[in-house]
């Protein structure tokens, strides 16, 4: 007996079988849109977020205070 699934993009029924590549979607397509959907931040995990969202300014300056931090982290290695 094969498992049936439905595809989270489009819903569509579909068995759950290794020779499908795009698993869980039903179609390369699908998986794309999801990717899509990712990458927009239109799903998110949900909870606290572990970083706070930086401006590239601010990791020049956490940057600057790494290397006054240790050594290893400087740019002039000895």
């Amino acid at each position: 007996m094969t498992l049936k699934v439905n595809c989270p993009m489009c819903q569509k029924a579909m068995e759950w079988t290794t020779s499908n590549p795009h698993r869980p979607f039903c179609s390369d397509r699908c998986k794309l849109i999801d990717l899509g959907c990712w990458a927009a931040e239109e799903h998110k995990i949900p909870g606290s977020p572990v970083y706070a969202d930086t401006l590239s300014e601010q990791l020049d300056e956490a940057s600057d205070d790494l290397n006054n931090v240790h050594p290893l982290f400087s740019d002039h290695h000895q």
